[in-house]
């Protein structure tokens, strides 16, 4: 710090330089008073020897602080020469590169959201750690590719999505998902941690979900036995905390544009993260010109099939989708024959606006289970939600809002669940 006073008066001319000479002067216990009213009187009295004196301390001054950065400079590459070293024995597998370069490349700078840190991973690294993409690793498989469990040292276990092929769309895709992942950061938004490329493999790696996705909890083998109508609300909860924070707070704001049941995640305590931003854009009219349709059968706002017309509300619409799959036990859409599918949308509108039609086609594993009034806040919430006019949607804030009070406290809600009264048996 002294060091760059020094300079930082230098800067300002020989003047500032003596003055600070009289500072220090007057700092000094082993300089008198008298002294310090010597060299005062004698600035005054001779201005131009003062002049030639300040240029030579300054001078001299100039050469020590010179000589002085030398030895900063040549100390601190010294030892971050060792600390690179040390960090290549340590990780050498593990290669961490900024991100800057990449990101630079999509005009990363014009989203202001909170940057995480997803590093640029050793592929060779990361095959070893799937033992070479091993099909007994497998959590999970789409049109994408497949995604592995995988083990970074003794204790962290990871997800590595692998992606197929090298077309334009499905760089694009991966580049997308890196550059906003790398700046997002929420308890309900999947954590990126790294990335990997060799030729045209594409590597992802992200947080270990134990509980893989929802579409596989409410439409797997357990058909969705694992999740109560109190988990079923926090996960619609988590959801939408979510979207919210796209749509929200993030500059621009930001289009999931694939929000479906398969792209939200549980982990270990059912908590639900968004995941699969490859299709996200941030939410500017310039980046939807000419934007090519994209989605999945089911989920997608009928403005958006049928005009091209992208907003938020597309992605309300999706998550309404999502919400009837969890109260109805459902799938989004379901065959009926040969040529002819049915959505869950169609199906459910007839029936779920009728009270008293309602409860009989709730998902019986949670039949029952819940009070009928948080039943009908919540169909309504649904309905509303998926409304062909996307002008008719709410905001996925005022769903949030109307979500918290139907969830239990420890879950994340604001309901108070009173506990049963125990039966005292005597005897």
């Amino acid at each position: 710090m002294k060091i760059l006073l020094v300079v930082v008066l230098l800067l300002h001319g020989p003047f500032w330089g003596f003055h600070l000479i009289g500072v220090d002067a007057r700092a000094d216990p082993a300089v008198s008073p008298g002294t310090q009213v010597g060299i005062k009187e004698h600035r005054q009295m001779d201005p131009n020897k003062n002049l030639v004196i300040a240029l030579i301390v300054a001078s001299s001054a100039l050469g020590a602080i010179l000589l002085s950065l030398l030895c900063l400079w040549n100390f601190h590459r010294k030892n971050s020469l060792k600390s690179h070293q040390k960090n290549a024995y340590t990780s050498d597998s593990l290669k961490g590169l900024s991100l800057a370069p990449f990101m630079s490349t999509h005009n990363a700078s014009r989203m202001s959201c909170n940057k995480g840190a997803a590093l640029l991973m050793d592929y060779k690294f990361l095959e070893t750690a799937t033992e070479n993409f091993q099909e007994s690793k497998i959590l999970g498989e789409g049109c994408f590719g497949c995604v592995y469990k995988a083990k970074l040292g003794e204790n962290i276990q990871v997800a590595v999505k692998r992606l197929n092929g090298g077309s334009p769309n499905s760089v694009r895709e991966f580049e997308t998902e890196v550059e906003l992942l790398s700046k997002i950061q929420h308890p309900n938004i999947i954590s990126l941690l790294g990335y990997s490329l060799h030729g045209e493999a594409r590597l992802l790696v992200y947080e270990l979900m134990q509980n893989g996705s929802l579409e596989t909890q409410l439409h797997g083998p357990s058909h969705g036995s694992a999740l109560s109508w109190h988990h079923r609300m926090k996960i619609a909860l988590d959801t939408a905390r979510g979207i919210e924070y796209l749509h929200e707070h993030c500059k621009p704001a930001v289009i999931h544009r694939d929000l479906k049941s398969s792209n939200i995640l549980l982990d270990s305590n059912f908590n639900a993260k968004l995941s699969d931003f490859g299709l996200a854009i941030a939410d500017g009219t310039q980046n939807k010109k000419n934007l090519k349709l994209s989605g999945t059968l089911g989920y997608v706002a009928p403005e958006y099939l049928l005009d091209g017309e992208l907003t938020d509300k597309s992605d309300v619409y999706g998550f309404g989708v999502v919400l009837l799959e969890l109260l109805l036990g459902r799938t989004s859409v379901e065959k009926l024959g040969p040529s002819k599918c049915q959505s869950i949308v169609s199906w459910a509108m007839p029936q779920i606006t009728d009270r008293s039609k309602l409860p009989s086609i709730v998902d019986p594993v949670i039949r029952n289970t819940m009070d009928l009034k948080h039943l009908y806040q919540v169909a309504a919430v649904a309905v509303l939600c998926v409304q062909p006019e996307p002008s008719y949607r709410p905001l996925i804030k005022d769903v949030l809002y109307s979500l918290i009070p139907l969830v239990p406290v420890e879950l994340g809600g604001t309901l108070t669940v009173v506990a049963p009264p125990a039966v005292l048996c005597s005897g």
